[in-house]
């Protein structure tokens, strides 16, 4: 098979680790080239390897979905929630093709001003003041109003990105498999409020109430100012990214060892 590898960050370029792996791939009979966008990646490429931390991955999946591409995180970074595998592990998957591939639901945003196509986001799309001011969010899901946001901001996002900033919002964690956006509000001053957990069949609709004249978007790790009279549109985009799972990969057991849940001294095996 043909592999593209993605890197964001420059130094690991020089990694050892990285190079021992792409030494290992290439002698197990792999081709293993860089790739930096879609336009790089041609038909007889299998599949596109992203090596770094979460924040690489996510800007390896924007390439790899408009690709069409399956992409594997390989941990040279730090938490390692989406890019959860580790180096030693890669090739022994690859050669004996122990791994799955599972279809990721994501989030797409347009309607500002020089919007000349939706943004993707396989965790969040989120709209963030950018002034002093708090703002002011009014959402409507399938044309049915929610009473008004008063907050830093608000995020949409996919089960995927239920362990990401949704969960430092106070959002719930949902299994991947969940077909479900979460609704959530960042420092919100209502105090009655709540994330809210909607189908992914909803089309929802953003708009502002602000004393300034921009806010921020951001769909993953890319951010735009837009303005503060604009009228966003979410929705989700069900299994628009393959994502490659190696074998033995577990969700629940991720979030037990990365995000330390159920972390309790009354929790140890005895």
């Amino acid at each position: 098979m043909k592999l593209a590898y993605y890197i964001k960050d420059f130094r690991l370029e020089s990694d050892p680790g990285v190079l021992g792996l792409l030494s290992e791939l290439r002698a197990a009979g792999f081709e293993a080239e860089p790739a930096t966008c879609p336009e790089e990646l041609d038909g007889s490429v299998g599949m596109l390897l992203s090596f770094g931390g979460d924040g690489t991955y996510l800007s390896a999946a924007a390439i790899a979905r408009k690709a069409g591409l399956p992409v594997l995180g390989v941990n040279f970074g730090r938490l390692g929630f989406l890019s959860e595998n580790r180096p030693e592990d890669v090739v022994a998957a690859l050669l004996h093709k122990d791994y799955s591939i599972q279809n990721r639901g994501m989030v797409k945003t347009w309607g500002w001003d020089g919007c000349t196509e939706p943004e993707y986001a396989l965790n969040e799309i989120c709209v963030l003041r950018r002034g002093a001011a708090m703002l002011g969010i009014d959402v409507e899901v399938d044309s049915r109003p929610l009473p008004t946001y008063w907050a830093d901001g608000l995020l949409v996002a996919t089960s995927s990105g239920s362990t990401a900033y949704s969960l430092s919002a106070g959002g719930p964690i949902c299994l991947p498999e969940s077909r479900v956006l979460i609704v959530s509000p960042v420092a919100p001053h209502n105090l009655n409020v709540r994330p809210l957990v909607v189908p992914d069949t909803a089309d929802i609709r953003i708009s502002f109430r602000s004393r300034d004249s921009l806010v921020r978007l951001t769909a993953d790790n890319r951010s735009f100012d837009i303005a503060s009279d604009a009228v966003l549109h979410a929705c989700a985009v069900p299994e628009s990214l393959q994502r490659v799972v190696l074998g033995g990969s577990n969700f629940i057991e991720a979030l037990r060892t990365r995000l330390l849940w159920g972390d309790d001294v009354r929790n140890v095996s005895k």
